[in-house]
């Protein structure tokens, strides 16, 4: 690898764990640009910019620029405390990019190749910009007819962080120029040509499936739901043969960490409270006794005692 792919990767690699660890400067009270406040702050979690029923589009705009200067700019404020998510992720990139080859050529001596391309193709899908700005839109439109805010937000946040994501994608590829594995006998070069790296399907599915498990935090299903759907296409990108893991992986980070900072920077914390108070709770089945220890100081003797609600 020549010195100028080494100090462009080792750029876009500290841009995704910058992305990773930037929630961390916002939950201690910091700005994205890692200056500290000179005010102090009442509370020691983050006032988070609320993101308004009807954003009207010119405040739209301003805050997908406001991304993105903190997107462009974070890995400049990088601290020593960032290394528990530096040290894994760097080894980890590095030795698939020692052996993108290895791995692509292994899925080109395999059999299936008709039924593998077509699975994956399919999944893949899912990963595509109209399906989640579909998905987003649906989400925006459901909560604006039925008034539910967090609907509306999660399309709102979801529309914001994929422009994001977009953006930093193309402007990486265009740059890298890496081919994909089907070119050039899967050697995967960088700044030779192509639009390998990183993955825009893993990333816009990552970073979809972050605001939206963050978002739904409080029901299982659908949080581990999105992380399951994303992690289905980042790996389809990989068997379709259409990237290198090096790529998936790094869009896949990059698609987290962009969808985090969008929803820990513009999430309203009202809407929550709003999601508890609709919380049904509960109830117990009839069926099932309710269980309570019992002690006896006196006698030096324990139980439990069985009982079934009316």
């Amino acid at each position: 690898m020549s010195v100028r792919a080494f100090a462009f990767w080792f750029f876009t690699f500290l841009l995704t764990l910058a992305f990773l660890t930037s929630y961390n400067a916002v939950a201690q009270g910091l700005p994205a640009n890692g200056q500290a406040r000179t005010e102090p702050s009442p509370e020691p979690s983050p006032e988070p910019t609320p993101v308004p029923s009807h954003k009207a589009p010119k405040q739209f705009l301003l805050d997908v620029l406001s991304d993105q200067k903190a997107i462009w700019t974070t890995p400049f404020h990088l601290k020593g405390g960032d290394a528990k998510w530096i040290a894994p992720l760097g080894v980890s990139t590095a030795i698939l990019l020692s052996t993108d080859r290895n791995t692509a050529a292994e899925l080109a001596e395999g059999g299936g190749h008709s039924t593998r391309l077509r699975w994956s193709r399919n999944v893949s899908q899912l990963g595509t910009a109209y399906t989640a700005g579909g998905i987003a839109a649906a989400f925006y439109l459901y909560g604006r007819s039925r008034h539910n805010a967090r609907a509306r937000e999660t399309g709102l946040l979801s529309a914001e962080a994929l422009i994001n994501t977009g953006l930093v994608t193309q402007a990486l590829k265009l740059v890298t120029s890496r081919p994909r594995p089907l070119a050039d006998n899967g050697r995967g070069d960088f700044f030779d040509g192509g639009s390998s790296f990183p993955s825009g399907h893993s990333t816009t599915a990552w970073t979809l499936a972050t605001v939206v498990a963050m978002e739904y935090h409080d029901r299982p299903l659908v949080k581990w739901g999105a992380y399951g759907l994303a992690t289905a296409v980042s790996i389809s990108r990989y068997t379709g043969r259409n990237h290198f893991l090096s790529d998936v992986l790094v869009g896949s980070a990059l698609g987290y960490g962009i969808g985090r900072y969008v929803y820990r920077t513009h999430h309203d914390r009202s809407h929550d409270v709003e999601s508890n108070r609709n919380v049904t709770p509960r109830k117990h089945s009839r069926l099932i006794p309710l269980i309570a220890p019992v002690y006896s100081r006196s006698a030096h003797a324990y139980g439990a005692q069985l009982s079934w609600p009316l």
